[in-house]
């Protein structure tokens, strides 16, 4: 638990010594770096690594992708379906921020409703 707390620490260094107004999501995780790297930014490309490894793991112990027929008249394997809803999630995300702006909470909801029916049915 202490190595976690120390990686932590040394990973995010605004959020461990905290910036004089509180925490933000939209100051930079490493100040002065190239990119800005946020927390929103992190844990967006986090998660797109862990599906991507996830679905290398699941490949790993059932080849073949696990192929089905849905319900859009497709043949689509696991990874098929993991980038028809990265896709549709984004059009989501776009078109919630089109139509009504900001907060995405509700676009948030709408991508993984999507996600929950790709994976069921697509």
């Amino acid at each position: 638990m202490l190595r976690l707390a120390a990686i932590g620490f040394f990973l995010f260094p605004t959020l461990a010594r905290g910036s004089e107004n509180g925490f933000s999501w939209t100051d930079p995780v490493f100040p002065g770096f190239w990119m800005a790297w946020t927390p929103v930014t992190l844990v967006f490309f986090v998660f797109i690594f862990g599906s991507i490894a996830f679905m290398g793991f699941l490949e790993w112990r059932n080849p073949g992708g696990a192929p089905r027929h849905g319900i859009l008249g497709l043949r689509t394997t696991r990874g098929d379906r993991l980038f028809i809803w990265l896709l549709g999630s984004v059009y989501i995300f776009f078109a919630w921020i089109g139509f009504f702006g900001t907060p995405l909470w509700g676009a948030l909801a709408l991508a993984i409703a999507w996600g929950v029916f790709c994976f069921a049915r697509v």
